[in-house]
């Protein structure tokens, strides 16, 4: 079920791929999840081990500008282009992955670009989460969950919640019958307005 203010054919979406292994546990359970998406929504995939980029550095107290190399502005364009953005990072340390988090942190740098719309584009707009552990206890993965959910409430997003998957071996996902029956109607949730809990 999509938001009153969006329906199935404004909506495109952006799956990051925040694994340090192609192929893993987590793209192919977001593929399970993307393959249920009408046929004319567009979808974009970016690996961000493809789009490295450097450690963040924040500026929004220096004079100087950090001038944006090509991957940066790729990411950044891809984000502001998507109405829904799905963040396909495996569980590391109880969190997500540090390609991933470079990635949110460059938000950080994004929001006050001199002439940035960046916020305001960004609000009203959903946020993903797919994620697969080598635990059966989803609650393990609380600290990715808070992550997401507290980064779309500070952006003004909707949080459509974390689709959870076990597995440690390559394709081990495949055998968790329950995030394959989830993933089918993950897309479709209601995806409330992120609040901080």
């Amino acid at each position: 079920m999509t938001s009153d203010t969006t329906r199935d054919t404004d909506r495109s979406f952006l799956f990051v791929l925040g694994s340090s292994r192609p192929d893993g546990n987590t793209e192919t359970l977001a593929r399970t999840a993307a393959q249920q998406l009408p046929a004319g929504v567009p979808q974009r995939w970016v690996d961000l081990s493809q789009l490295p980029l450097p450690d963040f550095q924040d500026g929004r107290h220096e004079t100087d500008t950090w001038p944006a190399g090509e991957n940066e502005e790729t990411l950044r364009q891809a984000t502001l282009e998507a109405t829904d953005i799905v963040i396909a990072s495996p569980l590391y340390w109880y969190t997500l992955s540090a390609q991933t988090k470079r990635y949110l942190d460059y938000w950080s740098g994004w929001l006050t670009v001199p002439g940035s719309d960046f916020a305001e584009r960004m609000a009203g707009r959903t946020l993903w989460a797919v994620t697969v552990m080598s635990n059966d206890d989803e609650a393990v993965g609380a600290g990715l969950v808070t992550t997401l959910n507290h980064s779309a409430a500070y952006m003004r997003m909707r949080f459509g919640g974390v689709l959870f998957g076990n597995g440690s071996r390559p394709g081990q996902v495949r055998d968790d019958e329950r995030a394959t029956r989830r993933a089918k109607t993950f897309f479709q949730r209601e995806a409330p307005l992120a609040r901080f809990a």
